[in-house]
Formats: C-alpha cells, sequence, structure tokens
C-alpha cells in the first residue's frame, strides 16, 4: 500500500496556541491562488481574502509571502492565519494531573472545548495548555464533548499521537463517567444499553435508528437520593452524544442537557450557571510507548449532587 506523503512544517508560528490554518491546493483551473482562495473561503466575508494577500499574510513552504497574482499550482501548500473570533472567557482553569515526556492527562472544566472548532479557537482545552505549558506541539488523542467536564489525555510529540490514538480507535482506553439525573426506581440497572445511533451534519441532536448497533454503554446507579440518581456510565464505543442519548432513551434525561429530551433554546455564551452534569471521571490505559499503566481520576464533582439547590438555581 502506497504511503502518504506526511505535509511540511508549517512555516508561521502559532497564534495564541492556535495553529496556522494549511491548505494542499486541489487539482483544477483556477488562475491564481488568490482566485482560489476566495472561492474557497466564502464565509471570510467581501473583500478579505484579497486582503490578505495585499498584507502578505499567506505564505508558502518557505515562509515567503504568496503574491496576490502569483499562479495556481496544484498539490502545493500555502498557510496564513485566520482572524481569531471573538470569544467569551470561560472563567475554569484546566486542570493538569499528569504531565511527562510522552503525555498530558488534563481535567476540563465545562463550556470549555476540547481542540479548535467553529466559534471555538483560542478559548479551547488545547490551546490554553499550549499557551500554559509552552508546548507548541501539543494535541488531543481524543474529544470531549464542550459542555462535559472530565479528564482528556494529549501527546507531546507528533510522532508518537498516532499510537495514542489507536489507543482509543481499538477501544483499549478504559472510560468511566458519571452523571446525575432522574431517579427512576422502576428502571432495572445496572443494564447494558446498546442501539443504532446517528448524528446528522447540520442537527444538533444525535438520534437513535433502527438497524445494528453501533452503540454500547453499561449504565449503572451508584447511588440515588431523593428524585436524584447518581450514574456510573462505562462506554464500549464513543458515538457522538452516546452517553446522553442513551440516558434520554432510559427515560432519566442528564440534568442541564440542552438538547435531551428536546432543543431548547441555546444558553448565551457568558451563561455558566447551570453545567451539563457528565463528567469524564476516569481513563485506564497502557501506555503504548513506555508501557507503562496508567489510572487517572478527575478530582471534578457534579454540582447537582453536591449541592443540587445551588445548581438548580445557578447560585
Amino acid at each position: 500500500m502506497r504511503r502518504r506523503t506526511p505535509p511540511p512544517p508549517a512555516p508561521l508560528p502559532q497564534r495564541e496556541g492556535v495553529d496556522p490554518v494549511r491548505v494542499r491546493l486541489p487539482a483544477g483551473e483556477w488562475a491564481t491562488v488568490c482566485e482560489h482562495l476566495v472561492q474557497r473561503l466564502t464565509g471570510a466575508g467581501p473583500g478579505a481574502v484579497e486582503a490578505m494577500f495585499d498584507a502578505g499574510l499567506v505564505v508558502d513552504v518557505d515562509g515567503r509571502p504568496v503574491a496576490p497574482d502569483a499562479p495556481y499550482r496544484p498539490g502545493t501548500f500555502v498557510w496564513f492565519h485566520r482572524e481569531l473570533p471573538a470569544e467569551v472567557a470561560v472563567p475554569f482553569p484546566v486542570t493538569v494531573v499528569h504531565r511527562d515526556a510522552h503525555i498530558v492527562v488534563a481535567d476540563k472544566p465545562h463550556f470549555l472545548a476540547t481542540t479548535p472548532r467553529g466559534s471555538h479557537v483560542a478559548e479551547t482545552a488545547l490551546a490554553r495548555l499550549r499557551r500554559e505549558l509552552g508546548i507548541p506541539a501539543l494535541t488531543a488523542a481524543h474529544r470531549l464533548d464542550r459542555l462535559t467536564a472530565g479528564l482528556v489525555l494529549f501527546t507531546v510529540r507528533p510522532e508518537e499521537r498516532g499510537a495514542y490514538q489507536t489507543l482509543f480507535a481499538d477501544r483499549r482506553v478504559h472510560k468511566e463517567y458519571e452523571a446525575i439525573a432522574p431517579y427512576d426506581p422502576a428502571l432495572g440497572l445496572p443494564r447494558t444499553v446498546r442501539s443504532r445511533i446517528v448524528k446528522e451534519r447540520g442537527v444538533q441532536a444525535a438520534r437513535e435508528v433502527e438497524g445494528e448497533p453501533n452503540a454500547e454503554t453499561r449504565v449503572q446507579l451508584i447511588a440515588h437520593r431523593g428524585a436524584l440518581g447518581r450514574y456510573r456510565l462505562v462506554p464500549k464505543t464513543g458515538q457522538t452524544h452516546q452517553l446522553r442519548v442513551h440516558l434520554n432513551a432510559l427515560g432519566v434525561p442528564i440534568l442541564g442537557d440542552p438538547l435531551y429530551p428536546d432543543v431548547t433554546a441555546p444558553v448565551p455564551a457568558d451563561d455558566f450557571r447551570r453545567p451539563l452534569q457528565l463528567l469524564a471521571r476516569g481513563l485506564e490505559f497502557t501506555d503504548p510507548v513506555t508501557g507503562a499503566r496508567h489510572s487517572f481520576v478527575s478530582g471534578r464533582e457534579l454540582r447537582a449532587w453536591s449541592a443540587h439547590e445551588a445548581w438548580a438555581t445557578g447560585r
């Protein structure tokens, strides 16, 4: 099998812990590089791409500015920095629970995205850790939803990232989550939930459909107090919103969920009062590089359990 040649290193430094955009020019009939990027970057706004070329902000593999009239050559690369969006700062720290020469394990707060995506760029766990730890090459081995708190594994050396990502792809990482949801005494637990989950592009919520199961979760009740239940969730697979979908399907949707059972009005970006009560509590795996056995536990707590009234009233 033919190996793909890795792209050349970025000739531009990171900005605020965020990598420059790399574009490999595809086959096509554009006259200039600028013409292609104007057509490609439709969300940049009228004249924005041309202004980047005029200012020398689009560079080639050697870091030299690409001229506005530079001829189009398929297969070559260009780099540039997009303007960072205005972001509301998430007022909670990212806690490092482990750091060595190969990995960083961080305890991410609710509301903070794991990696740059969409309108969340510099205010992400990855960008923050790159800045705070001084590790520009840091990358995420997997992701947590922005609304979910807890443990995330990052890799220090780019050449080792694939080995750690393969752990997750091969399901050789034991993950445990904790959730606070309604207590239903008629719900027989523990049980294993299996279903087929699909998440369509442009649709906020995932849904269960008929067909071969692609999602599996072990659900256990840890404790209950009045109408509240505290649950341990052990996913065998990693479909989008899997834990949220499965608890909702059992009739006990996770507290603070804006999508399940019903999509509610968007929560304002600066409203951090009632986070989703879902926590990535534990990570266990054998290090594919060092052979060490790792077991990490989040130090965070879910406030709907420890201080329900304060969580419910947003205090």
